[in-house]
């Protein structure tokens, strides 16, 4: 009997798990509640793969084998705990397309700084001659790489929350967890426990073969970390502890012990600046060690990285004020550190759709470092509740124009102009992306 494939969610990793399914030879069938993007809509039609957009026909749904599910949707929504109830099983496109690939994993995680440790572990192993793709929550979905028959040996995968709840029978060869901050509480019923269960999914079924990598200084990790057994070989990363076995940085130099061998770099030499950076440093130096690349190698790497897109991304000086795209902070932990490595009087952009936010741990930074805060966003209530008295100016704005053209006037010669919105971008723009952009057009307008 041929299997049927039911894809939810006709974005890239939907459409990638389509064309590989179909690929496979499955009888396979997409339904999106959304509009399809016509790029989308091209590569089904080419691929002569069915579908439907604008709503969820059960019979055509409820007749699958197995469901392949888009991240984006809440395991809550009816249709698929109708489908739990029937016993069919729903997976995320990484748990689908990693059953049809021989490959290993490089596997990270965290409410922060996963994207960048992901590249950043991606540009080391690709530097150094490994055949690496990269996938999951970033660039092309693992399924349309497997598809296309472009496997590779390994992969470094950006994971989130919601792809880590669809995964069962996978195992990561490496596991790095960056961090757990509030984040998304509102998909996990509101219990920072719910969400800190689904992060330390990436290193279910991991064995003493394969490694896990940590922070140490975070405290709902390492809280966690208590009440478990661990079967991996562990590596924690840390900026105050000295560890046996992984990484630590004192006195701005990063130490990284693997297997009694020691590396050091000096983090003035590194390309991405301030304490975040030295976490992903560590984490991702940690991995090319595993991989025995030599030293000078992981240097010249760590030296020539040039960052991501929209975080804290340098986009223009103005009249003597430097302009930082941030976008990509969508929660209170990323804008801490942004907030933290600041170096200037700041003007202050930020606002969105709050998920949960709870500011408290900004308000000392923003006293110190604050003065003035945009709020863009349609409801700027809790950042006005919670900044008026502590930030000298505060103004709101309803559209990226309006912030930008405030923040022009409101600033001087030597300040930095930092969008950092700790909230997600729902509210006003498709995506961080579309903000980030916006962003950055109205700056080059100023």
């Amino acid at each position: 009997m041929n299997k049927r494939v039911v894809i939810l969610g006709a974005g890239e990793s939907g459409v990638g798990a389509a064309l590989l399914s179909k690929k496979l030879g499955f009888d396979t069938f997409v339904s999106d509640l959304s509009e399809i993007k016509d790029n989308f809509r091209r590569e089904l039609d080419d691929a002569g793969i069915s579908y439907e957009e604008k709503k969820h026909s059960e019979e055509l749904i409820f007749n699958a084998d197995i469901v392949v599910k888009s991240p984006g949707i809440p395991d809550k929504v009816a249709m698929l705990v109708a489908l739990r109830e029937k016993g069919i099983e729903i997976v995320s496109e990484i748990e689908f397309a990693a059953r049809y690939s021989k490959a290993k994993y490089v596997c990270i995680t965290g409410s922060n700084g996963k994207t960048t440790t992901t590249l950043l572990t991606y540009h080391i192993l690709k530097n150094a001659g490994i055949n690496v793709g990269l996938a999951g929550n970033i660039g092309q979905s693992l399924a349309r790489q497997v598809a296309e028959a472009d496997d590779k040996e390994w992969y470094v995968l950006e994971l989130s929350s919601f792809q880590l709840d669809g995964m069962y029978q996978f195992r990561a060869d490496i596991a790095i967890l960056m961090n757990i901050t509030p984040d998304h509480l509102d998909r996990y019923e509101y219990k920072m426990e719910n969400y800190i269960q689904s992060k330390f999914r990436v290193i279910q079924n991991q064995t003493e073969e394969d490694a896990f990598i940590y922070c140490l200084d975070d405290e709902n990790i390492t809280k966690e970390l208590e009440r478990r057994e661990i079967k991996a070989r562990q590596y924690p990363f840390s900026n105050v502890t000295e560890v046996r076995a992984g990484a630590f940085c004192h006195n701005d130099e990063i130490q990284i012990k693997v297997k009694e061998d020691v590396m050091s770099v000096f983090t003035e030499q590194l390309a991405i600046q301030g304490q975040h950076n030295r976490y992903n440093t560590m984490a991702a130096g940690i991995v090319a060690r595993l991989f025995q690349i030599r030293k000078p190698a992981i240097r010249e790497s760590l030296i020539s990285f040039k960052g991501v897109e929209h975080r804290l991304e340098r986009v223009l000086s103005v009249r003597g004020m430097e302009f930082i795209n941030d976008s990509k902070a969508t929660n209170v932990n990323s804008t801490w550190y942004a907030l933290e490595s600041m170096k200037t009087d700041v003007i202050w952009i930020a606002g969105g759709v709050d998920k949960g936010n709870d500011y408290s741990e900004l308000m000392q930074l923003a006293g110190q470092k604050v003065k003035a805060l945009i709020c863009l966003g349609v409801d700027n209530k809790k950042l006005l509740d919670n900044f008026q008295g502590v930030i000298p100016t505060i103004v709101e704005c309803g559209s990226m124009h309006e912030a930008v053209k405030s923040a022009y006037y409101l600033g001087e010669k030597g300040d930095t102009i930092l969008l950092s919105p700790a909230c997600a971008s729902f509210d006003l723009f498709d995506s961080y992306e579309h903000r980030g952009r916006e962003f950055k057009e109205c700056v080059r307008n100023l």
